[in-house]
Order: C-alpha cells, then sequence, then structure tokens
C-alpha cells in the first residue's frame, strides 16, 4: 500500500531530509585523498546526532545479513551501493558513492550523491554527470496523475543513450513513515506502467548507473553491492513530495 501523507507529515520529513542534505554536503566537504571511509562515517554520524536525530541505516538488517554497521554507505568505484565504512583510505581517481538516511520524530530522509576523489578519469566524471542529470529527469517526471513508469524510462533512456546500463536489482522506493515503503521504483521500465501518481506521495528516487554491464553481485558481507565486470558505478538520490501536482526535492541542500 501506498501511503498519502498529510501537509504536517510531509513536514515532518521535510525537516529529516534537511539534515540529510546537510550531512551530505558536510560529508562532501571531508572527501580527500587518504581520508578513510570510517573518518567520514563518524563526521555523518556525528552531525545527525547534535540535531536530536538519528542515523537509519545504523542497525537496519534485511533478510539473511547482519545488522548494518555504519551510518552511512560508502561505496568506491566498482561498489554500486550499500559499501560498509572501513579502514580503507580513499585513493586519488576513485569515485565515492554517498548514502545517508536520518530519522526524526518518527519520520525518514533518504539521500545519496556521488563525489570524486581528487582529479578522476573524464570517463568517471561522464557516468556522474549522466547519472545525476539522470536524477532530475525522473524527478521532473514525478507529477500528479503520471504514471510512476514516466520516471523510470526518463532515467533509463537518457543512461542508455550515453552508453551506461541501469542496475535491475535495485530500486528506488517510497519513504517517509518508514525507511522503505511502496511503491518501488525501478530505473528502467515503459511509460504505460506502474500506479499514478498523487499529491501527498513521498518517494526517494535513486538511479544506480554503471559504466559496463548492469549485472550486479552481492559481496560476502551480505551488504555491499557490485559491478560484476568489476567497472564503475555511480549513484544519485533524493528524497521528494509531490505536493500541488508537481515534485518537492525535500533533501536539496540550499
Amino acid at each position: 500500500m501506498i501511503l498519502i501523507k498529510s501537509s504536517r507529515e510531509i513536514d515532518l520529513i521535510r525537516e529529516s531530509c534537511k539534515i540529510v542534505a546537510e550531512t551530505l554536503q558536510l560529508v562532501k566537504r571531508n572527501v580527500r585523498v587518504g581520508v578513510t571511509t570510517q573518518e567520514l562515517d563518524k563526521i555523518a554520524e556525528d552531525y545527525i546526532l547534535s540535531n536530536n536525530a538519528r542515523p537509519a541505516f545504523k542497525g537496519y538488517s534485511q533478510a539473511g545479513s547482519f545488522d548494518y554497521p555504519g551510518s552511512i554507505c560508502s561505496s568506491i568505484d566498482d561498489e554500486v551501493v550499500h559499501g560498509i565504512p572501513g579502514s580503507r583510505a580513499l585513493k586519488e581517481g576513485e569515485l565515492l558513492s554517498i548514502d545517508v538516511g536520518v530519522e526524526k520524530n518518527g519520520y525518514y530522509g533518504d539521500a545519496a550523491l556521488s563525489v570524486a576523489v581528487g582529479n578522476i578519469s573524464p570517463e568517471k566524471q561522464k557516468l556522474m554527470d549522466v547519472t545525476e542529470r539522470s536524477l532530475y529527469l525522473g524527478i521532473e517526471q514525478a507529477v500528479e496523475k503520471n504514471r510512476l513508469g514516466e520516471i523510470s524510462y526518463a532515467i533509463q533512456f537518457y543512461c542508455e543513450s550515453h552508453g551506461y546500463s541501469v542496475v535491475r536489482d535495485l530500486c528506488g522506493h517510497g519513504v517517509g513513515k518508514y525507511l522503505h515503503e511502496e511503491p518501488q521504483i525501478p530505473n528502467y521500465g515503459r511509460k504505460s506502467n506502474g500506479p499514478i501518481l498523487k499529491n501527498g506521495m513521498t518517494l526517494a528516487i535513486e538511479p544506480m548507473i554503471n559504466m559496463g554491464s548492469y549485472k550486479v553481485f552481492v559481496a560476502d558481507d551480505g551488504w555491499t553491492v557490485l559491478t560484476l565486470d568489476g567497472k564503475p558505478s555511480a549513484h544519485f538520490e533524493h528524497t521528494i513530495a509531490i505536493i500541488e501536482g508537481k515534485p518537492e526535492i525535500l533533501t536539496k541542500c540550499d
């Protein structure tokens, strides 16, 4: 069931999303060669807690895995999503995807971005640029009375037109009262598919785009998702609300 949010609920989601956006920008400013993903995780956790909020990912569990140990997901190069922060230091030329979730007052926000570590190759930069642009093209389709498939199609068409592939095994999702709600939001599909979008829907739209094949696998840690061919992947995400027929980005940092 897709949960329709009241104006008051959207305000509460917006508050959590503001902390998500600020945390992402804070972590991004601290990305540099030599910093560990564990250090970035600590920066994020401290900031979230200082806002009387809770890191939504920490302790999260899914079937077949242990509770997630980090406050952020930090995924490097061929790690698509759910990379666990650790003692590994970032290296020049790597592509780092950072995913942050926050819960405050019983409501959730969720967003992600990819960032260059030092100077990256033109190929990685283009992958990041196309993935980010596809997110905004998808958001543009999140209007009242459109079908959800319009979002999926816009993302897929744009990314594949640039020679990239869309991860099939993972998708966006509803968010708000819970970290993961209905509907699932694939990053590929047909315009005519999916539920009709309505005012009060709150959605986490998140293209995960690979430079090579769309195929992925889960590492032995039970969490980290990697590209099967070892080529880089990029990830961008916003939480949005459909208000007065149009999408409002709740995780945008002014």
